[in-house]
């Protein structure tokens, strides 16, 4: 999983998400913070205390070891 921060042009400030390597999200900061280090380093504290499981690549293999080639 990973933490992004992401700002929306309309409201001043930074927010974090948690992302899976598939590309869900599974939560999103409320609070606005000044600078996206800020705002990744209260994402990444959540993160270590969330007991999640990534299963966004579950039962997918690499994309080139993964699958047998034809050629």
């Amino acid at each position: 999983m990973q933490v992004t921060a992401f700002s929306i042009p309309a409201r001043p400030g930074w927010r974090w998400r948690i992302c899976d390597y598939g590309g869900a999200t599974l939560e999103e900061s409320r609070d606005h913070f000044l600078t996206i280090a800020a705002a990744v380093a209260q994402g990444a504290e959540r993160l270590a205390h969330m007991n999640a499981v990534d299963r966004g690549n579950a039962g997918r293999g690499n994309s080139i070891t993964g699958r047998r080639r034809g050629w």
